[in-house]
């Protein structure tokens, strides 16, 4: 009875040790793909990639953010379709975080310049709000403020938009005109261009095609797991003969002590 603790922590050490190895290999398949991610953002992109037969996972980080990780064989390809997709959606600054740090004493053609970079990201951020829109910018141009002046340049804008290839977008710039031509003053809705651009056509996997599979040591896997499954595994091996290694010492030197306790005195 005396050797029955000192079996059930090797079963203790060994059952640590495969919970490890397992997990380094679910581990050491996987690879960042977008970092700093709202919740939102990161269940957006996670679905989106199922539905083209990619697995992602969601790993939660500091301050409630996300991290979207896949497979390193398919980092490229989740890229991609992502890039196509417009995810995640770019971020425009408001017009706080332009002043934010804006100093007590500016020159006109600082405060211009702002003002010129905050309009245009808000007016991008709306428009990139439309359902179908995955791309927006606005490029908005000012007259100089020059009361003497009578030939000012009057002021116009020029909207740029890529959408989904199946966006019927020919109605929507009516409304994107008077969108961004009622949220800057002074300018008029004929001096307002947009020019819309379709995505390539990116088509759901239907049939999500099985990756090239392999056996080892009977087990079936994905081709490209093969050599790191390989290489943990022999990893385990040598750990698991030097830890019965170090129980084979331990069992002979507590069998030892026990043959010299059983000897009689002389």
């Amino acid at each position: 009875m005396s050797g029955l603790p000192f079996i059930q922590r090797r079963r203790g050490w060994l059952r640590a040790l495969s919970i490890l190895v397992v997990a380094l290999m679910l581990q050491a398949c996987d690879t960042e793909l977008y970092t700093d991610l709202s919740e939102r953002e990161a269940n957006v992109m996670v679905a989106a990639l199922a539905r083209h037969g990619i697995a992602a996972k969601r790993v939660a980080a500091d301050g409630g953010r996300m991290t979207v990780s896949v497979d390193e064989d398919r980092f490229a390809e989740a890229v991609e379709i992502l890039d196509r997709l417009g995810l995640p959606q770019e971020r425009f600054s408001n017009l706080g975080e332009v002043f934010q740090g804006n100093s007590l004493v500016s020159s006109p053609v600082q405060e211009r310049a702002q003002m010129l970079y905050a309009l245009s990201e808000e007016l991008s951020h709306t428009v990139s709000q439309i359902d179908g829109v995955l791309t927006a910018r606005v490029h908005v141009v000012l007259p100089e403020n020059d009361l003497v002046r009578q030939d000012s340049t009057p002021s116009s804008a020029s909207v740029f938009i890529r959408h989904a290839p199946e966006l019927e977008v020919g109605p929507l710039i009516p409304r994107i005109k008077t969108l961004v031509a009622n949220g800057i003053a002074g300018l008029s809705y004929d001096n307002v261009s947009v020019v819309p651009v379709a995505a390539v056509r990116l088509e759901p996997r239907v049939q999500i095609l099985p990756p090239l599979t392999s056996t080892f040591l009977g087990i079936a896997m994905p081709a490209s797991s093969v050599r790191r499954v390989s290489w943990l595994f022999g990893i385990f091996a040598v750990a698991l003969l030097g830890l019965a290694g170090v129980v084979g010492w331990m069992t002979w030197q507590r069998r030892r002590r026990t043959s010299y306790d059983l000897e009689p005195p002389t």
